[in-house]
């Protein structure tokens, strides 16, 4: 058998890391056509719907003996468990902030999460920086103050996804091959389906559930909003084990600015002079970390 050819595999990998960021960036539009289901609603019937899913494809790829696997390592099992919680931490906020009109800061989280990524590296894995890294994230951190002291509010929304995916990142890191990419969605989204049944009851007896009683196509977009969250996830595993991560940091990018855009001029969400200048400024930090990280694999 022929060993696979690495430039058709590194182009396969950067079209399916482009397709995942693509589905990513068009999510707030697709959560915004669900209305008027809310936002506790949409994340439980998300983790339900991801399970079912992701049962079905061990089911097809008869892999369901290599999860079992995983569960017996209670290591493993004890990081998908953290997996879980900060996946679910990282939906619930990033609904919320797309259904309540702050789809912009919901951007802002995204465009934050490469640099929150490099102060991990720093705090927990005890890396050391490069002096452009230091720049980049020196000048995220005046952002995020200018946009405090400008705007009047803590970017709240913005941090906790930055925080959220950054920790979801590394928990992954220490998982590694371990546990492939259906196994994983399928365990974080089993461990927090007891959590998405407790707010379907707390719902359905506060406000009342809206599946199924709003219209067909209503419920059909519900039904495949578990599809919808799977589908990108395992796109971008694909693209990770092929692409150079160069090419996947860079892409990363299309997912915040699909949703600034979106933000900015499909929703008209005000964009004042404070968080120009503060979204300029984490656009420089990020030039300058993607400069220094090409310019650094072409070193090495």
């Amino acid at each position: 058998m022929n060993p696979p050819d690495p430039a058709r595999e590194h182009t396969l990998g950067g079209i399916f890391a482009f397709s995942a960021y693509l589905l990513w960036g068009f999510l707030p539009l697709y959560f915004l056509a669900l209305a008027p289901t809310g936002p506790w609603e949409l994340v439980a019937w998300r983790i339900v719907l991801s399970l079912v899913v992701c049962a079905l494809l061990l089911t097809v790829t008869g892999t369901w003996a290599r999860l079992v696997t995983i569960l017996r390592n209670r290591r493993l099992a004890g990081w998908t468990v953290l997996a879980g919680i900060l996946i679910y931490v990282n939906w619930q906020v990033f609904v919320i902030g797309t259904l309540t009109g702050r789809v912009l800061e919901t951007s802002l989280g995204y465009f934050i999460n490469p640099i929150f990524t490099v102060l991990l590296g720093v705090l927990v894995l005890k890396e050391r920086l490069r002096a452009a890294q230091w720049v980049a994230v020196a000048i995220a951190g005046v952002a995020v103050v200018v946009i405090v002291v400008g705007y009047g509010s803590f970017p709240w929304i913005a941090l906790s996804l930055a925080a959220s995916f950054g920790l979801y990142g590394l928990v992954k890191k220490q998982i590694g091959p371990s546990v492939d990419a259906v196994s994983g969605l399928t365990l974080e989204s089993l461990w927090l389906t007891p959590v998405a049944v407790a707010q379907l009851v707390v719902v359905a007896a506060t406000a009342g559930l809206t599946m199924g009683q709003v219209s067909t196509a209503h419920t059909v977009l519900l039904v495949c909003s578990g599809a919808a969250t799977a589908l990108p996830l395992l796109l971008f595993a694909a693209a990770t084990r092929r692409a150079p991560l160069t090419l996947i940091g860079m892409l990363q990018f299309l997912t915040p600015m699909m949703q600034f855009v979106t933000g900015v001029w499909l929703l008209g969400e005000p964009m004042s002079a404070p968080r120009w200048v503060g979204f300029a400024l984490v656009w420089l930090a990020l030039v300058v970390l993607t400069v220094d990280s090409v310019r650094h694999a072409r070193s090495r």
